[in-house]
């Protein structure tokens, strides 16, 4: 299935779920996630599905000022 992780499209397996996502960019800790602009808590990460055509966001804090 298609999803946009990041604003780019990515094709992951049928039945993908947020940890995928994660794992498809490679994401380093610390960051968010989030699921068509709803925060996914880190502990649902392996449990929450995606669909075809969902936007996945993967933050990182930024600090500085």
């Amino acid at each position: 299935m298609k999803v946009i992780i990041n604003c780019h499209e990515h094709e992951l397996p049928a039945g993908a779920t947020v940890a995928d996502a994660v794992a498809a960019i490679a994401a380093r800790p610390p960051f968010a996630a989030a699921v068509n602009t709803q925060f996914v808590p880190k502990t649902h990460y392996a449990l929450h599905a995606l669909h075809e055509g969902d936007r996945i966001e993967i933050i990182s804090p930024v600090t500085g000022g």
